[in-house]
């Protein structure tokens, strides 16, 4: 009576041997282990470089592990394939099992190879932006020449590799026999070998439509959004991500009532708007003051990822700033201005256009990035001549394509002969030699009478962190702390030669930072992360004192533009710090996906799938979203990115 039993589990056997793949698949077993361990231990590693005890509570640990090997293994889907294509297309024959060992072999030993180099770059791009492959890892691949320029003088290359090379052998050899035996084996009939290979060249497929990003932005921090993440997975959705339409991806509100909310913004802080009804931009109005202009070169220094945590001026490190620290008791400080974001795409797109962090590029780097008021431009109707001045080839971030093509003279790098440069890293020559490259065009164009518009873009303050030796008293490659002071340094040192020129005494001198050099924080936008320095100094012109209003990188095109007395129809979404900047203190900021809004100590931050989070600014809790005023705030901050968007989107 039991031999029907046997039989019929007999048959499922037979029937499941079968259907399963066939031994030789086995390899792929073991890549998969290899894989899922390796980027399991790269995941503990960066908790514990993180250093933050409440990843390791038993909730939030779980929690981030267990949503970390799904999208593990939605990246190992991809990584399996070559195996799955070598596996399945190889002959089961003496010489196609004897192909497929070594082969197979080869291949496992280059897999761990490039698993434990990705691990070592997500290690170092963690270090720098605290965060896995995003935009920026994709721009770097784009850029190679200062992306691997920038490795070479950064890291001890060769170490590194022939490190990596003893990891990957003593990996490798323990398990070599297995893998060869596995190799080896047999590889089934070509039917169910080939039903195989196609069911696991499906797996990408099925893990890219049912693995989004709703189970890491389910989870409750910011710091286990980021590592839950592995640099395969993260690297691909970077890429598809890398133009964002905010109508599908983030919250709205109805057109005429976001156009109505943002017009009520600058009814409020300028009694004065006069809006011109220009239907391809809404906001467009006419900005009249009394009174002549007043006809001073301005000489805008971007600085490259200075924070406030290094200027003394703000309460940062002493002793590293002491030339912006004297230029900020001389002149006017600003004391609470954010970047908007964390690259310097986004602060030259603040400063030059005025316009929020959209989702997705930046404007540099968008192919329509044309035809867009500049402060430059507006300059340029007095009559000055505008002009931006980079350290570095300014094709990098498509800097010479834009300024160039929105009526600005770009100098860089070319202009330099090799006497000229006294260092010079990947990014560009040390700023001592750009601020020598901005005195010379000055003089050239002030001598002809006419006014300028420099606006200058520092590198020195990058890594490899190097300069000109004999100039400070930390040793250059030394660290952030030596760069910092060397372009401190290099600013007093321009500043003291640009004294002695005729030109001097009319000159409305602006120092900011593009962004910081912070990348950790307790939610996706703290403050501090984004805290920068804006000094204003003409002795003759303007008085010293402190300004504490919260604002923005994009208001500072407009206060220029105040402090000159000049009348212009404006297209900014900035407002003059000085007077509307007063009444209504905001400042918009942005971290890859998420975009923000922070006024009167509240972040109200915008997330793909049409997220949005409310939270304290100082503590980085949330709060409730239903009492009116941070009603008030979210329509606000929806209002500023969907007008925004709208306009960046339709350029022509």
């Amino acid at each position: 009576m039991r031999q029907p039993a046997v039989t019929s589990q007999g048959d499922f056997m037979q029937a499941f041997a079968r259907f399963a793949p066939p031994p030789r698949f086995r390899v792929l077993r073991w890549v998969a282990i290899l894989f899922l361990a390796i980027n399991g231990a790269m995941r503990l590693g960066l908790m514990a470089f993180e250093g933050d005890a409440a990843n390791f509570a038993p909730v939030a640990m779980v929690s981030t592990l267990a949503v970390g090997l799904l999208y593990d293994l939605a990246a190992l889907a991809y990584v399996l394939v070559p195996f799955a294509l070598l596996a399945g297309l190889m002959p089961n024959g003496p010489w196609g099992r004897w192909a497929h060992k070594y082969a197979s072999a080869v291949l496992v030993a280059a897999a761990i190879f490039a698993m434990l180099f990705v691990c070592v770059a997500e290690a170092l791009f963690w270090n720098e932006f605290s965060a896995r492959f995003n935009f920026i890892a994709v721009d770097y691949l784009i850029y190679t020449r200062e992306t691997l320029g920038n490795i070479r003088e950064s890291y001890q290359v060769a170490p590194l590799l022939g490190a990596l090379v003893l990891a990957t052998a003593a990996m490798f050899f323990p398990l070599r026999r297995r893998i060869l035996a596995a190799g080896y084996a047999d590889g089934g009939r070509p039917i169910r070998r080939l039903t195989s290979m196609f069911v696991l060249l499906l797996l990408p497929a099925v893990g890219f439509v049912a693995l989004g990003d709703g189970a890491r932005e389910a989870l409750p921090t910011a710091s286990m959004r980021e590592l839950v993440g592995n640099g395969y997975y993260d690297f691909g959705r970077a890429f598809r991500s890398n133009d964002l339409d905010y109508r599908r991806f983030y919250k709205t509100i109805p057109d005429e009532v976001a156009i109505s909310e943002m017009r009520e913004e600058f009814e409020e802080a300028a009694s004065t708007a006069r809006f011109t009804g220009n239907p391809a931009h809404p906001l467009e109005r006419i900005i009249k003051v009394n009174g002549p202009p007043k006809r001073l070169n301005v000489v805008l220094v971007t600085i490259e990822s200075l924070g406030a945590d290094f200027v003394g001026a703000l309460g940062g490190r002493t002793g590293l700033t002491p030339n912006l620290d004297r230029l900020a008791r001389e002149g006017l400080l600003f004391k609470q201005v954010y970047a908007t974001g964390l690259r310097t795409v986004r602060g030259l797109e603040a400063l030059s256009i005025s316009v929020p962090p959209t989702p997705g590029q930046a404007v540099l780097k968008r192919k329509n990035n044309k035809g867009y008021q500049t402060l430059g431009e507006v300059l340029k109707g007095y009559g000055y001549d505008p002009l931006f001045l980079y350290g570095g080839y300014s094709y990098f971030d498509n800097m010479a394509d834009f300024f160039g093509g929105n009526g600005y003279t770009v100098v860089d790098r070319t202009s330099l002969s090799r006497s000229d440069i006294s260092h010079e890293t990947i990014w560009g020559v040390a700023d001592e030699d750009l601020y020598k490259l901005v005195l010379r065009e000055i003089d050239a164009r002030t001598a002809t009478g006419r006014n300028v518009f420099a606006h200058v873009m520092t590198t020195s303050n990058h890594r490899p962190f190097t300069y000109p030796s004999g100039r400070i008293d930390i040793a250059s490659g030394s660290g952030r702390d030596g760069a910092v002071k060397y372009t401190d340094w290099a600013i007093g040192q321009f500043m003291q030669t640009a004294a002695t020129r005729h030109w001097f005494k009319d000159t409305l001198f602006v120092f900011i930072a593009d962004h910081t050099s912070r990348g950790r924080g307790r939610s996706d936008l703290p403050p501090e992360n984004f805290h920068i320095p804006l000094i204003f100094f003409a002795p003759n012109h303007v008085s010293p004192r402190e300004i504490d209003s919260v604002a923005s990188q994009i208001d500072v095109a407009p206060t220029i533009l105040a402090l000159l007395n000049m009348s212009y129809t404006s297209q900014f979404f900035g407002q003059d710090i000085l007077t509307e900047g007063r009444r209504h203190q905001r400042a918009l900021m942005a971290n890859y996906l998420t975009v923000g809004h922070l006024e009167s100590g509240i972040m109200v931050e915008l997330g793909p799938k049409k997220h949005v989070r409310v939270l304290e600014a100082a503590s980085g809790k949330e709060v409730p979203s239903d009492d009116p005023r941070v009603m008030n705030w979210i329509q606000e901050t929806i209002a500023h990115y969907q007008v925004a968007s709208d306009i960046v989107r339709q350029m022509p």
